[in-house]
């Protein structure tokens, strides 16, 4: 097992891109700018499946066949958008066609989305191992494909150790990694994702921030996961500006650079770095040119 974890360590790099805006683009636009980010020299890129995404097995197929190195991964395939069989068949071939190119993330998603499909919002952690097995039963003989678990609280961060290659984490402060580290073990793989905003205004970034915050602190898994850090009085509105400020870095290149340092000092593995800008469909070119030297120095 040290093996594999160490080869998906080596396939996402020290720091990657994860982005929402290939959902508001026409695929032959997501193909360039994914090309544009294997260009750059990043090693990975995460897209998500949110209520709003394509299927997320149609999408990884598309950014891996236009790209020839990036390891693609999903940040994450929901489990109540299929079944597990077909997840599992439908990552095992990718993962042969495309030279192994895939990490599967895999997550429970949320209430609302869960309630939308027709299904009841119980026991996720139950949930996500009852759908571990039937993916696991449905490979068969054919080799899995890699995977990483969404997880914030430490019933799914331990299961994320024992029935995946490790974690990925989302909207956390580097706080957060170094409490999933400790939970986790030396040996599980962890992959946090880091908002981004280049601009030194304080006001403007605050107030952008907090538009973008505002959804998910609504949603209980992230409050409740903000509340356990010391934040249980500032949820509101969006969030207090120190929330904002702990959750998202904004200012120029070196400190959004110094909090991707910090989550890796942490005990992070990998960051993927999302750039928060006000136009969601903007995949933000311009700006990860200006970051990326530095960002691949780490």
């Amino acid at each position: 097992m040290a093996r594999a974890h160490d080869e998906i360590r080596g396939r996402l790099g020290r720091v990657g891109v994860w982005t929402f805006a290939f959902d508001a683009l026409r695929p032959r636009a997501i193909a360039e700018d994914v090309r544009s980010v294997e260009a750059l020299g990043f090693p990975s890129l995460w897209i998500p499946e949110g209520g709003g995404s394509s299927d997320v097995l149609t999408s990884l197929s598309w950014l891996l066949g236009a790209t020839e190195r990036l390891t693609i991964a999903s940040g994450i395939a929901n489990i109540t958008a299929r079944a597990p069989e077909v997840l599992a068949r439908g990552a095992a071939f990718l993962t042969e066609a495309y030279d192994a190119r895939l990490v599967l993330g895999v997550g429970v998603g949320h209430e609302y989305t869960t309630e939308r499909r027709g299904r009841e919002w119980a026991d996720p952690l139950e949930r996500m191992r009852g759908y571990l097995d039937a993916m696991d039963e449905a490979a068969g003989d054919r080799p899995p494909s890699p995977r990483v678990l969404a997880a914030l609280g430490d019933g799914m961060l331990r299961l994320s150790a024992g029935r995946a290659l490790g974690a990925h984490t989302y909207f956390v402060p580097p706080e957060h990694t170094a409490h999933a580290r400790s939970v986790l073990g030396p040996e599980a793989v962890l992959a946090v994702e880091q908002g981004v905003m280049l601009t030194p205004d304080a006001d403007g970034a605050r107030r952008s921030g907090r538009a973008w915050t505002t959804h998910y602190l609504d949603l209980p898994n992230y409050a409740r996961n903000w509340a356990r850090l010391g934040f249980e009085d500032e949820l509101s509105g969006g969030g207090s500006d120190r929330l904002v400020d702990a959750a998202l870095a904004w200012g120029n290149v070196d400190q959004a650079v110094a909090r991707v340092k910090a989550h890796l000092d942490a005990g992070a593995d990998h960051v993927c770095v999302q750039l928060i800008l006000d136009d969601e469909s903007d995949f933000g070119l311009a700006w990860f040119q200006e970051l990326t030297p530095a960002l691949l120095a780490l």
